[in-house]
């Protein structure tokens, strides 16, 4: 049904065998499952200078930084899967924010984030499984208009979390990986049926 949610999934990473790609993979399918039009996202596909305004202002915002925008903008919400480096949140991601961030001709500010739902998980091979990293991730989200969900997941030792064919394993991770997808879909469908 065109009516259906639709949500964008993406990783944090840029590394194609990464963990937290599985995840929203993962992600990705549970949306499907739900109902969903859930559409998977490859950072890697869109290579992006960093943010700087010197190349914005002599070019303009980069085709990919477009490209980024346009499935953000066509999509109500997002599944997030976001390592974490150094306590913190990925360069790629953050890159990838700014640059959609900005407005291009006729946009209005922030367009392709105010009102979108999104719901955070994280996967690492540490104890804490990338929950450090999801802390700044939803304060940025946040303050750029974005309604975060208040459940998120991190699984750790993230290595052994997934089988071959990258399907978790474990029956709690995926409930509540589920749990996270769920909430997203149940707020934009509220937000479609205002």
């Amino acid at each position: 049904m065109t009516d259906n949610p639709k949500i964008l999934c993406f990783a944090g990473s840029l590394r194609q065998d990464s963990l937290n790609k599985k995840l929203a993979r993962q992600a990705c399918e549970f949306a499907q499952a739900a109902g969903a039009e859930a559409t998977y996202m490859d950072l890697k596909e869109y290579p992006l200078p960093i943010y700087d305004g010197d190349i914005e202002k002599a070019s303009g915002l980069p085709e990919n930084a477009l490209k980024i925008k346009e499935m953000m903008k066509a999509h109500n919400g997002f599944l997030l899967a976001c390592p974490e480096y150094n306590s913190s949140i990925t360069a790629a991601l953050k890159n990838a924010v700014d640059w959609a961030s900005r407005p291009a001709a006729g946009e209005k500010n922030l367009e392709c984030f105010t009102g979108k739902v999104a719901g955070l998980m994280s996967a690492s091979p540490g104890a804490l499984g990338g929950m450090r990293g999801l802390i700044i991730v939803r304060s940025m989200l946040s303050n750029i208009g974005v309604i975060v969900v208040p459940e998120q997941h991190s699984i750790s030792k993230a290595d052994q979390a997934f089988d071959g064919e990258g399907k978790i394993i474990d029956e709690k991770n995926k409930q509540s990986v589920d749990k996270v997808v769920q909430h997203v879909i149940k707020i934009v469908r509220g937000q479609k049926a205002i």
